[in-house]
């Protein structure tokens, strides 16, 4: 993308902006974000009343950038809605039915695309050990959740998009298809 992610811009906001603003319209708070790259840089565009920690190793991949979010959430915390920066077709509609759908410490629930999993995902505090020790290279989550028991999944295809935006052609597709 020529600059990390989390700021480049997309109809006048970040892209962590964005992504930030969704969850708080989906009814998520507290809200963390997990910084990499530029982490000065993106601190500097974060809304107040948000958590910032630099993720060590996060040239690794978001392993790291998981591990290092778990990890600094308070011990009140029983449940984690886990999003990507570069998901703009993720809605606060369908972060609100993952909200909707939770249930505590046992819940582990992924967004779902006409039946296809993917982000985001909702871990309860039950799974945060496995999905630690699961969580390396680029890969996060998806060791842990790929054919877990307990995984539910919640279609969101009817309010959202899955794709996300790893080259600068792509934002352009995304920028020109109607939404």
């Amino acid at each position: 993308m020529g600059r990390p992610k989390a700021l480049v811009d997309l109809d006048g906001e970040p892209l962590v902006r964005r992504s930030l603003r969704v969850l708080a319209d989906g009814g998520c708070a507290p809200r963390h974000v997990v910084l990499g790259a530029a982490a000065d840089e993106v601190r500097a565009v974060l809304p107040g009343g948000v958590t910032a920690t630099v993720a060590a190793g996060w040239e690794s991949g978001m392993g790291a950038s998981l591990r290092a979010g778990l990890d600094t959430l308070p011990a009140d915390v029983d449940t984690v809605l886990v999003h990507l920066v570069d998901l703009p077709g993720v809605t606060a509609a369908a972060v609100a039915r993952l909200v909707a759908a939770s249930s505590g410490p046992d819940t582990l629930l992924r967004a779902a695309y006409d039946g296809r999993p993917a982000h985001p995902v909702v871990l309860g505090r039950a799974h945060w050990d496995g999905v630690h020790a699961a969580a390396e290279g680029d890969a996060g989550a998806r060791g842990y959740l790929g054919g877990h028991p307990a995984v539910v999944l919640v279609e969101c295809g009817d309010v959202a998009a899955p794709e996300d935006v790893d080259t600068p052609d792509q934002l352009a597709r995304y920028r020109t298809t109607p939404r």
